[in-house]
């Protein structure tokens, strides 16, 4: 037998192999056992809606289960009358599929299901770990033109890679759908503790509904676990890797993005360097970092730094946070900025968990609190930092309306019951709401959950683990209203 015959015939068995509903007209059942992350309820509909002819690119950090996302989705399909002969699934990462097209590989699929070359039949393909693939770009590019029945989905860990590449070459033929590490909102869900919640309708910015609790020192406790392991769900499920999370995720995460991914991509010569520049900014996550400041300290040029945020921005480990006036006006000449990791477990599993009153425990409840916004790309975000004459203020997350250029809400993160008794101790946000005509504002607590009304307006007081739930749960669209409520 030729090598050419007996590769095709390793290759036709490893897609049998990975197809096991065309056989038993269902998902392995390990994947069935799992529960699905509640961002399926968006991401199922995009593949489904077939009037919109373009590919979908699933992308995100490593590990936050974009693979089960696809054989959720697979199974959903199948469920809902998709023939299991229509849905192929192909791991491009495979080594024996190194080198070859995604169309041969799509066309041995039908040739194994027995199906005409030209037919016009409705598929499913799902192209997984899709960087792999050189030029992959390309292909599925071609791919999406060329097979007008047919709806591709892709996958893959290489963020920064997957958005490089799916901007510049699949303008009207790619749409992106970013999976996030866990929101509190889903950790809560997957740990069965929904009922801690309860909704409640609150008069907030002319009408919202928040959630509360009857039990704030277990809310709080899962909070404080899901700062220190709740990012990814094999960590949420596994006591054997919250022994040692640094193993785990600084393996498969962080060093394979950090020494692979980036290096990869943009020929970063000095990959130590990128290495101890991310350490350095996970100890200090939710801090306000400027070039100077960084530059002097690590030794390495202002340039070479923009760079290497820039690519660790794309690679969705870092959040840059741009700061404007007391009026929301963006400084013309940034030079300070905050920098946020987009979940706070990373920190964790460099350093070591932190506990209720350790010194860290404020910046990393602000992280925990904006990995909850970070999903939401169209939200315009930024802090509010000032200094008007001797008088300098902060106001830690501002929403800002994009038309207008104006705050709309504002947001005091603290991880202290203090300002709930002590409301003038608020000095910058009071500052900040009549000179903004805010007549409303929320400042985060440990315990609390009261309103005062004072002369410049009413502060709304609510516990930050409540608070960080409800971001979560209208970030998968359960209820919103402008404020981001």
């Amino acid at each position: 037998m030729e090598y050419t015959e007996l590769l095709e015939k390793q290759i036709i068995g490893r897609l049998k192999i990975d197809n096991p509903w065309w056989k038993d007209g269902q998902c392995p059942a390990f994947y069935q056992e799992m529960n699905p992350r509640l961002y399926l309820d968006i991401f199922y509909p995009l593949v489904t809606d077939l009037s919109i002819h373009r590919a979908i690119i699933l992308m995100g950090p490593r590990r936050v289960g974009k693979t089960v996302m696809l054989y959720h989705t697979i199974q959903k399909l199948i469920a809902d009358g998709v023939s299991p002969k229509n849905i192929i699934y192909i791991s491009v990462e495979t080594p024996i599929y190194n080198g070859i097209y995604l169309e041969q590989l799509f066309n041995l699929s039908k040739q194994i299901l027995e199906k005409e070359a030209n037919d016009s039949e409705q598929y499913y393909v799902f192209f997984d770990e899709i960087q792999y693939l050189q030029d992959w770009e390309v292909n599925l590019k071609s791919m999406v033109d060329t097979y007008k029945n047919i709806r591709f989905v892709a996958s893959g860990s290489a963020a920064a890679e997957l958005k490089k590449r799916s901007d510049e070459s699949g303008a009207g033929r790619f749409t992106d759908f970013h999976l996030p590490p866990l929101t509190f909102y889903e950790y809560i869900h997957l740990k069965h503790y929904d009922n801690l919640l309860i909704e409640k309708n609150v008069s907030w910015f002319g009408g919202s509904v928040i959630n509360t609790t009857d039990d704030i020192a277990t809310l709080n406790q899962l909070f404080i676990n899901y700062i220190n392991y709740g990012g990814y769900p094999e960590v949420v499920f596994s006591e054997k890797i919250q022994e040692n999370p640094g193993q785990f995720i600084r393996h498969d995460i962080i060093d394979k993005v950090l020494l692979r991914d980036l290096p990869s991509l943009y020929g970063i010569q000095d990959v130590q360097e990128l290495n101890s520049l991310f350490t350095m900014i996970a100890y200090h996550s939710g801090s306000e970092f400027s070039y100077e400041s960084m530059s002097k300290e690590s030794g390495v040029k202002k340039d070479t730094l923009r760079k290497y945020i820039e690519y660790l921005e794309a690679a969705f480990l870092i959040r840059v946070v741009h700061r404007t006036t007391d009026t929301a006006k963006r400084y013309q000449r940034e030079t300070s900025f905050k920098i946020y990791l987009t979940n706070p477990s990373l920190r964790c599993a460099l350093f070591q968990p932190i506990a209720d009153g350790d010194e860290e425990m404020g910046n990393m409840v602000e992280t925990a609190v904006f990995a909850q916004w970070i999903p939401r790309q169209s939200a315009n975000i930024s802090y509010a930092n000032w200094k008007v004459g001797k008088k300098a203020g902060e106001v830690d997350i501002v929403g800002i309306d994009s038309g207008l250029q104006k705050p709309i809400w504002a947001v005091e993160i603290k991880w202290s019951d203090l300002y709930a008794e002590r409301p003038g101790e608020l000095e910058s946000l009071l500052y900040y709401m009549p000179l903004n005509n805010l007549s409303e504002a929320i400042v985060t607590t440990k315990t609390i959950l009261k309103d005062h009304l004072l002369q410049c307006g009413t502060l709304r007081f609510m516990p930050v683990a409540c608070y960080a739930y409800l971001v979560g749960r209208n970030t998968l669209g359960k209820t919103r209203n402008l404020y981001g409520l």
